[in-house]
Formats: structure tokens, C-alpha cells, sequence
């Protein structure tokens, strides 16, 4: 049986705009005090692919949506 992988790792860091500490997930973090906002590529993993989302749809961008 296939082991599932690793889940996402909750990071640590200082905001680089007002010095608050912020949590993230995988080193992409988002400051909620004043709304600073890192670069997606800066995170410690690459980010899964929307085909790798058990809730993505193959249907097309509408076809996921309540009516």
C-alpha cells in the first residue's frame, strides 16, 4: 500500500513589513496586522497541481458549482 504524502508543515516567521510573528503553511505566509503577503515561490515545497485536489472537477470550471 502507497504511503500518502507528507501533509503541509506550519512555519514560523517574523512579517517583513511590521515585524509581527506570523504562522504559514510551507514557508507561504500572510501577515493578518498589516497584510503583508510573500511570494508564492518563496514557500519550501512546490504548490500541488489543481488535478492533484480530490475536490477539482474535471468538468471544467463551472461544472463544480451548486446551483
Amino acid at each position: 500500500m502507497d504511503t500518502p504524502p507528507p501533509g503541509p508543515e506550519i512555519t514560523y516567521a517574523e512579517c517583513r513589513q511590521c515585524g509581527t510573528l506570523i504562522a504559514g503553511l510551507d514557508g507561504r505566509y500572510s501577515c493578518g496586522v498589516c497584510g503583508w503577503v510573500n511570494h508564492h515561490s518563496e514557500g519550501h515545497a512546490p504548490l500541488p497541481r489543481a488535478e492533484d485536489d480530490v475536490d477539482h472537477a474535471a468538468g471544467g470550471r463551472d461544472s463544480n458549482r451548486l446551483s
